[in-house]
């Protein structure tokens, strides 16, 4: 086991963020919802004008540079909110720095990557923690414990559709979108919460066969994709995943069939269970009206339940629900897919033994 840095009991956590763009704001806003357990003491852009707008929201002291931060902040874990391709080196920084790292999804772009990542984390006696807010949805932990109890049986068939859309102002709103060495492509980036369920909500894939298509955005990488699926414990399955879906996004879905139940989680984001049935009554059945909350947005309520997560681990009172290891899980899927596609084949996992 690792030896970890000792838990922070006496005062408030201390957070850092590099990356002040888009996603950064939920941060903000759940780091400031949790005020009376932590606190944001710095931020980092090599952009003045998103560092700027970053103090002006949280007063947290600014600085230009990751590794001056690290030198001068007095943080006990940052936050990686920069484009996804930079994730691991500045991961590997941070760690090496001995701060505990949260890293936005995905992780990284690549599978050496992420591999480096959790390695890094372990010699640096420092968490790695990757941000799947969604696995925090209620729907989707109803979902979660079915699997656990196994009301389903044996599950026969699970399929994942995510029909959004993503203009073409949003590909041009940085350039870093829509490369493959900064970014990845619908599976990847856009979808990246639903990939992460086909492992964490049915379990080890077997193989898999993809094909991914730019259909209509001016990017390198995908903006349509699906997967053919079939999981160790014999369930078949798809995922099918497109940013072009005409006029708005439409559905984010799960639906899963097994021997003694089927249920089928939809809405705009995972959000709504819209059918629940199975063979045996348990108590869960009565929370799932409950449930289905009215979602504003994609990301949901997650990062603030996340951010739960992370004060507790640092202050000794939890285990990581998402560390770097279960990271890695989702990002194999997500490898294998492209590889897939790229080779016109299918592709087994592990990737490696």
């Amino acid at each position: 086991m690792h030896h970890y840095h000792p838990p922070i009991t006496d005062r408030k956590v201390r957070f850092a963020l590099v990356g002040c763009g888009r996603i950064a704001n939920n941060h903000f806003d759940a780091l400031r919802r949790h005020h009376e357990r932590a606190e944001l003491v710095a931020v980092c852009d090599v952009d003045a004008r998103a560092l700027d707008r970053a103090v002006g929201a949280t007063g947290a002291a600014p600085y230009a540079s990751l590794d001056e931060m690290l030198h001068d902040a007095q943080a006990d874990a940052v936050v990686v909110t920069t484009p996804s391709g930079l994730h691991p080196e500045q991961s590997i920084r941070i760690a090496a720095a001995g701060r505990h790292v949260v890293t936005e999804k995905p992780m990284a772009t690549r599978w050496e990557d992420g591999k480096r990542m959790v390695a890094a984390a372990d010699a640096a006696g420092v968490r790695l923690f990757v941000v799947k807010q969604n696995r925090r949805n209620a729907t989707l932990q109803l979902l979660k414990r079915a699997v656990e109890k196994k009301r389903f049986g044996r599950i026969y068939m699970v399929n994942l559709n995510v029909f959004w859309t993503r203009p073409p102002e949003y590909y041009e709103s940085a350039r870093w979108r829509g490369t493959w060495e900064f970014d990845g492509g619908a599976f990847m980036n856009q979808a990246s919460h639903y990939v992460d369920l086909i492992d964490w909500i049915v379990g080890p894939v077997e193989s898999l066969q993809a094909y991914t298509a730019t259909l209509a955005r001016d990017i390198e990488v995908e903006d349509t994709g699906v997967i053919s699926l079939r999981w160790r414990n014999g369930a078949l399955g798809s995922m099918n995943v497109t940013m072009l879906t005409y006029p708005r996004n439409m559905e984010g879905s799960i639906t899963v069939l097994g021997e003694h139940g089927t249920v089928r989680i939809g809405g705009v984001a995972v959000n709504e269970i819209q059918q629940w049935e199975f063979a045996r009554p348990d108590p869960d059945d009565a929370l799932v009206a409950d449930a289905s909350y009215q979602t504003t947005s994609v990301y949901g309520f997650g990062h603030l339940l996340y951010y739960d997560n992370v004060i507790k681990v640092l202050r000794g009172e939890a285990e990581p629900e998402t560390d770097g290891r279960e990271g890695l899980k989702s990002l194999e899927v997500l490898v294998a897919a492209y590889q897939s596609a790229r080779d016109g084949r299918r592709v087994a996992l592990p990737l490696e033994v």
